[in-house]
């Protein structure tokens, strides 16, 4: 099975790499530094506390993506960490940037990448495709507050999860918040919810008994949507049932940011897939599957939870 690229990031330009991102901005491109965020406050209330402990990582499962460094499986200790149930909403994106004045990297660099099939079609067809991933967009002003460019709003989607937001903003609500990104064995051993070796948060079939537990792609991706989860888009951070730990949506609906470095000093962690994920190119909906792009990049299916 061979990778082809779920998110594009600007690290490249237009340019794409053969995991699942394009992604470092020329330095023409680059954007201004970022303000400085208002002083931290305490650590929001509502995080999971979770014992840790020792816990099988990684798969070797055969529909995984050996190049991507799913496997082998072997035993990860945790320490004890706290864990939000969701990612990031908008609301709680928004309460941030009236506290900070922030500035996202998608809103200073001017653009950020949307999937077409999201757009109006004269958006869609004045916005540049990315090669080799035409279904992605570069949409100008597309940003956490215009998810899908000018015309879109993120306010009538206070409880879904806040995307166009980069590794770089993450950290800067992080450190306002009192919180950080989860490490990517945190991120695993919350996902899997207590079970041991399954493929997805609840066991190993997709739909067991025929119900719908993540918003991904149903359908002829990219041309056809079925939308039989409900979604099309992004889904209310609390869609679904939480796995055994309490968490919501963490496979499927947004990719999540993580602490650690994918490759050093290039790209960073993404875990959990999104909605545009399907078996047919990019089967990494599951709690073992990983990804990366630039700490820089943005997409309209990226958002972030955070620990403490």
């Amino acid at each position: 099975m061979t990778s082809s690229c779920c998110t594009p990031g600007h690290g490249e330009g237009p340019h794409v790499h053969d995991t699942c991102t394009p992604g470092p901005v020329p330095v023409s491109l680059a954007p201004p530094p970022p303000r400085r965020p208002a002083p931290a406050r305490r650590a929001p209330g509502g995080l999971l506390d979770l014992p840790g402990g020792r816990f099988l990582m990684g798969t070797d499962d055969a529909e995984g993506f050996p190049e991507d460094g799913e496997g082998p499986v072997r035993p990860v200790d945790v320490a004890p960490f706290r864990i939000a149930a969701t990612t990031v909403t908008n609301a709680q994106f928004a309460t941030f940037v009236k506290a900070t004045g922030y500035v996202t990297e998608a809103e200073r660099f001017g653009f950020s990448f949307v999937f077409q099939g999201l757009l109006p079609p004269e958006l869609a067809a004045a916005s540049e495709p990315v090669p080799n991933v035409p279904w992605w967009r570069a949409v100008a002003d597309a940003t956490w507050r215009q998810p899908e460019g000018p015309g879109s709003s993120s306010a009538t989607r206070a409880n879904h999860p806040v995307v166009h937001v980069s590794w770089n903003d993450a950290q800067a609500y992080c450190a306002w918040s009192g919180t950080r990104l989860p490490t990517e064995a945190e991120w695993e051993y919350a996902a899997r919810g207590g079970l041991e070796q399954r493929r997805y948060p609840w066991g190993d079939e997709l739909t067991p008994h025929g119900r719908h537990m993540c918003n991904i792609w149903q359908g002829e991706f990219p041309t056809h949507n079925t939308g039989e989860d409900g979604y099309l888009g992004t889904a209310p951070v609390k869609s679904f049932r939480p796995n055994g730990h309490g968490l919501y949506n963490v496979v499927g609906n947004v990719w999540e940011w993580c602490a650690d470095w994918f490759t050093p000093g290039a790209a960073r962690v993404m875990r959990g897939g999104s909605y545009l994920c399907h078996d047919s190119y990019c089967n990494r909906y599951r709690v073992a599957a990983r990804s990366s792009n630039t700490p820089d990049s943005s997409t309209g299916n990226i958002g972030f939870r955070v620990a403490a």
